[in-house]
């Protein structure tokens, strides 16, 4: 039953206060939304307290809900130490991002070596330096496992503080940690090595970059060229390529905006130096008996060809979740041997540990046991992936809410699914599936129309238009 907005009273501040603990997941009884004959649920209350507007659209209670921290980290950040780094300032290195990023945390850069090899640096910030294992800094790191990247604002796993002092190119000279991998023509490592060093780094947006690469301009044109043969062999071990739309939600109190992300080229290979970097890391901490959280990955459940949208979504439906153990195993969807996340240590606490052990090795202190990394990645991960479904229900909302502004608009849909009479239908321009009751088969584009935004229920409905 619903009460009419004309037969809702107004709540007393006890009993907004008794309804706002059932919207926001911390209390499960409400005698207001029983006496109003309303659900006792969360997406009850948050209706409610929508109807009479005491909460506005742009309020979204998901991460508080699921026990995310909405704190701002604000412990004391220490100096770097004073230790041996090999200089790499006179080599030229790149932190390449998304317009307006404020963590950047990875950097690329090439050196010639002759004969035919060229050294690819991937340069991380040095962030376990500052974050020791055990220190109070890792401890609360650990605690919250990611950065929680909200619409409206960001919460730092570790201090803005912390961020500034180590991150790439946010100073002239900068504390990292290197990864390098000597690289043939064809893609292939002869070497791989891990140092404490110091860079100069550039910051630039993958749009600057792209355009760097178009204008043949070095190191671009020899990273792109190492990134392509990577790729290569990567897929002729079994690597799957997964291409979905990708979008940025954005939103304040006066409304949101949803702005599909371009791919440049240089998007797809600073991904893949990432991924070679992770590649290395693995293979440095195995050669020298480290235990890391190694990234791991069963075989695809079967075999999803071709190149279409519906392909691509099947295509990661047939990927078993990324898990993560002491010892190294083979993760199947990128076609490595062994694999371990090393490049976002200011944002993933699991990368944080990675680095950890790696300098462990480097400084000569003790690294943790297998053991010790093992009760890491377990609380790690799963308060990761309570900051992730955070994030994801928070985008969808935000997303439904650049839908209700303009309800005219027609979207263009693709049938991506199909189970029975059900299908599911992908609008690029939102990066959002939804549910559709059609008979047209997978790949079909459609028109649609989107109506019955509801924000506590996190719904909308599609009707298809023309045609």
């Amino acid at each position: 039953m619903t009460v009419p907005s004309s037969a809702l009273p107004e709540l007393t501040p006890a009993q907004r206060t008794e309804v706002e603990l059932v919207a926001r997941g911390k209390q499960e009884k409400s005698r207001t939304l029983r006496d109003l004959a309303q659900p006792e649920t969360p997406e009850a209350a948050h209706a409610l307290l929508l109807r009479l507007g005491l909460w506005d659209e742009a309020r979204t209670p998901y991460a508080d809900r699921l026990g995310a921290t909405l704190q701002p980290v604000t412990l004391e950040v220490p100096d770097f130490p004073e230790e041996e780094r090999l200089d790499l300032t006179h080599l030229d290195s790149y932190a390449i991002d998304d317009e307006g990023n404020r963590d950047p945390d990875d950097a690329v850069g090439i050196e010639a070596l002759g004969g035919g090899l060229t050294r690819l640096w991937v340069h991380v910030a040095d962030v376990a330096a500052l974050a020791p294992a055990g220190s109070p800094l890792d401890e609360e790191a650990r605690s919250r496992g990611a950065t929680l990247y909200l619409p409206d604002r960001t919460i730092g796993m570790l201090p803005d503080a912390l961020v500034e002092r180590t991150g790439l190119g946010l100073t002239e000279i900068t504390p990292a940690l290197s990864i390098s991998l000597d690289l043939d023509a064809e893609g292939n490592a002869e070497a791989v090595d891990v140092q404490l060093t110091r860079v100069r780094v550039t910051r630039l947006t993958y749009t600057q970059a792209q355009e760097r690469l178009e204008a043949g301009e070095e190191p671009f044109v020899t990273l792109a060229r190492l990134a392509r043969a990577s790729r290569i062999l990567r897929e002729a071990e079994g690597a799957l390529s997964i291409d979905l739309p990708e979008v940025r939600v954005k939103a304040d109190a006066e409304g949101a905006t949803v702005t599909p992300l371009p791919k440049p080229e240089m998007r797809a290979v600073v991904q893949e130096c990432m991924t070679l970097a992770g590649w290395a890391a693995a293979i440095y901490a195995d050669d020298h008996g480290l235990p890391l959280p190694f990234a791991t990955q069963d075989a695809p459940t079967r075999d999803v060809q071709g190149e279409t949208l519906g392909a691509h979504w099947a295509r990661r439906k047939t990927l078993a979740r990324t898990r993560f153990q002491p010892a190294p195993g083979p993760h199947h969807g990128m076609g490595l041997d062994l694999y371990a996340q090393a490049t976002s240590p200011m944002r993933r606490y699991l990368d944080l540990v990675v680095h950890q052990q790696l300098r462990a090795h480097l400084t000569g202190a003790e690294p943790l046991s297998g053991k010790a990394v093992a009760a890491r990645v377990a609380q790690a991960q799963m308060n990761a992936d309570t900051t992730r479904q955070a994030e994801r229900l928070s985008r969808k909302h935000h997303t439904l809410r650049f839908v209700a502004a303009q309800p005219e608009r027609e979207w263009d849909a693709v049938v991506v699914e199909r189970r029975g009479p059900q299908a599911t239908l992908l609008i690029p321009d939102l990066a959002l599936d939804l549910p559709l009751s059609t008979p047209v088969p997978v790949g079909t584009a459609l028109k649609v129309r989107l109506t019955d935004v509801h924000l506590p229920a996190l719904t909308v409905r599609a009707r298809v238009v023309g045609g």
